[in-house]
């Protein structure tokens, strides 16, 4: 496997949902691990498919980071490769942090392969570009607090609204009325909203409006897992100036 031969637990994002928005590289390594570690509820079985024939599958979708690091560990003792599989990407949301920082206590070296994240293959089933000129240049990713670990100081989503920027929400879904609430004071009842539930899978799900109505849009639709919420003018914005990228001056310059 080239610079990864050396290496021993490979953190791989498996995408969205679709088994063939998984990189080619992550594709790669999977087929190379003898055994596999991954969500049962989130990763999609095809990716399964590209195992090893003779893998050792691990479901974690059970499991407390405890039992996780014991299996990762042991493992490596037995000198295996494990295909340590996250959905959408590893960065985000992942709890990859704290298992790393068990890898680093017990000096098992590891390896991290990006994936494509839920937020844009949400965008991209909205066939909507989230920067778009004149209407919105930035983009807020975040969460609210809810049963697990509480936002940081200054993190919540009512002081976060104060920035009126794009807003992409993961793992909010199920407080989707609360979501309305904070926001509304800043962002106003008018202002666009998505939510595409399981993006990329084949029972995805759009779902449109604004805060003045998506919650009960989502309720109806009874979404309350596996979704990212879009919140900004970027969605509906239709008149804005064409970019500098392919500009006539730039051409000259």
């Amino acid at each position: 496997m080239g610079r990864h031969a050396a290496l021993t637990i490979h953190f791989i994002g498996a995408g969205p949902g679709a088994a063939d928005l998984m990189t080619l590289r992550g594709r790669d390594l999977i087929a190379a691990a003898p055994v596999c570690l991954y969500a049962g509820s989130l990763v999609p079985p095809e990716v399964l498919t590209w195992c090893p024939p003779d893998a050792r599958l691990v479901d974690t979708a059970d499991l407390d980071l405890d039992a996780i690091t014991a299996e990762l560990v042991a493992a490596t003792e037995a000198g295996q490769d494990v295909a340590r599989l996250h959905s959408g990407d590893p960065s985000l949301y992942s709890a990859m942090a704290e298992q790393m920082r068990r890898l680093d206590a017990a000096a098992v070296p590891y390896d991290v392969t990006p994936g494509v994240p839920a937020y844009a293959a949400a965008a991209a089933a909205l066939k909507r570009e989230l920067t778009v000129p004149g209407v919105g240049q930035s983009v807020l990713l975040s969460r609210i607090s809810a049963a697990s670990t509480p936002m940081p100081a200054g993190e919540d989503l009512a002081t976060l609204a104060k920035t009126r920027t794009t807003l992409v929400l993961h793992l909010a879904v199920q407080r989707i009325e609360q979501v309305v609430a904070d926001l509304l004071p800043e962002y106003g009842p008018d202002t666009p909203v998505a939510v595409v539930a399981r993006a990329s899978r084949p029972d995805e799900l759009i779902l449109r409006g604004t805060l003045a109505d998506i919650a009960d849009t989502v309720q109806a639709a009874g979404v309350v897992r596996t979704a990212v919420i879009v919140v900004g003018d970027v969605l509906t914005a239709g008149q804005f100036p064409d970019s500098h990228l392919y500009s006539t001056s730039r051409c000259r310059d």
